[in-house]
């Protein structure tokens, strides 16, 4: 089995890399497509996966921001997710991590209740995002967020660390988040 950890390749000069994870191909590719039209400072590397573990015959550069993307429509997309996260190195955990659920703005369709996301990001002391990503608007805003954390976790933001990135997304957190 084959673990992906964040230093098993040395950082590119002023790249950064992205991992999406999900089951939903057709979303997956129009996020990254909407990543790749932003503009960043830095050389953006988009990668897509529908599950971990990678392929381990492939060269890849050194991944500095994993998102797993969920389907809240889907109950095997979470399925996937939860199984693709025994695959993550443990200091991956450290800010490099988030998770994504989209379909949120179609409530009466979804198979997943929001909570289930909420306690499985807060499990993983990971940020989680809400964006229905067939929205080309909210998608070209998610797109716009994740490029700047990614800048941050590849540490092409002066002063400003994953762990920073970390407690600063903790500081806002819903503190009951225990009773969900």
């Amino acid at each position: 089995m084959s673990v992906l950890r964040p230093q098993d390749q040395l950082p590119g000069l002023n790249a950064a890399t992205i991992l999406l994870v999900g089951t939903d191909d057709a979303l997956l590719q129009q996020l990254a497509d909407s990543m790749l039209k932003e503009d960043c400072a830095s050389m953006l590397k988009v990668h897509l996966a529908q599950s971990l573990p990678l392929p381990s015959n492939v060269n890849r550069p050194r991944i500095d921001l994993i998102v797993f993307v969920v389907n809240l429509h889907s109950k095997y997309s979470l399925q996937n997710v939860e199984e693709s996260l025994h695959h993550v190195d443990a200091t991956f955990f450290l800010g490099k991590v988030g998770f994504l659920a989209t379909g949120a703005g179609q409530d009466n369709h979804c198979s997943i209740h929001r909570n289930t996301v909420l306690r499985l990001a807060y499990t993983y002391r990971s940020p989680l995002f809400f964006c229905d990503l067939e929205v080309e608007g909210f998608r070209a805003t998610m797109a716009q967020r994740l490029v700047r954390m990614l800048q941050m976790c590849a540490g092409h933001v002066p002063g400003v660390s994953a762990l920073n990135l970390l407690s600063l997304m903790r500081s806002s957190e819903n503190p009951f988040l225990e009773d969900v």
